[in-house]
């Protein structure tokens, strides 16, 4: 960067202004941007350039537009992709879904509420069993799963997105009980 350039950052599809640096002006801004997302949350580096975002949540998600005016005009768009934390799976007893094969069945749900961009799968052992996908924003989950009351297999649920994953693992002894309302299970 010469000490002469223009640099200016703009955010999302509107290219609304979020920072920029005029040393011939004297001027070092940054602004709110749209919707105020951006309050107190950026840092401009006087001397590089570099935009630091703090505080980042799923908000600041989207395109970014760096321009440098010098010598000649030369622009680059960063794309930032914001995660949000993952939460546990929840493994449930399903006693709303009677059985296909018979009552040596149990039938369980893997759930998780207010998530997006995420995989939900079930696995035995190392082996995928079923799996669902979701690129919505803040939307539940659910995935069935049925196995045996005498199963010895370990079973497990796992929510991940790019960068994590978080893992509940199945006890069948605790959860594949009778359901209110049905007869008692004999072994």
């Amino acid at each position: 960067m010469n000490l002469d350039d223009e640099i200016v950052w703009k955010y999302g599809a509107g290219k609304s202004l979020i920072a920029q640096i005029n040393r011939a002006a004297e001027v070092y801004s940054t602004c709110d941007g749209p919707d105020e997302r951006f309050r107190d949350r950026l840092k401009l580096d006087k001397q590089t350039g570099s935009l630091t975002i703090t505080n980042i949540t799923t908000q600041h998600a989207g395109d970014y537009q760096l321009e440098i005016n010098g010598a000649k005009l030369s622009s680059k768009t960063f794309n930032v992709s914001v995660y949000a934390h993952l939460p546990v799976p929840d493994i449930t007893r399903d006693c709303s879904s009677s059985s296909s094969s018979s009552s040596s069945y149990c039938s369980l749900l893997c759930s998780v509420v207010n998530v997006g961009h995420v995989t939900l799968s079930w696995y035995k052992g190392n082996s995928l069993l079923s799996s669902i996908s979701v690129s919505d924003l803040s939307i539940s989950l659910s995935l069935p799963l049925e196995v045996e009351y005498q199963e010895k297999n370990s079973y497990s649920c796992v929510i991940n997105n790019p960068i994590r994953n978080q893992t509940t693992h199945l006890d069948i002894s605790k959860l594949c009980h009778t359901c209110p309302g049905t007869a008692e299970h004999v072994q």
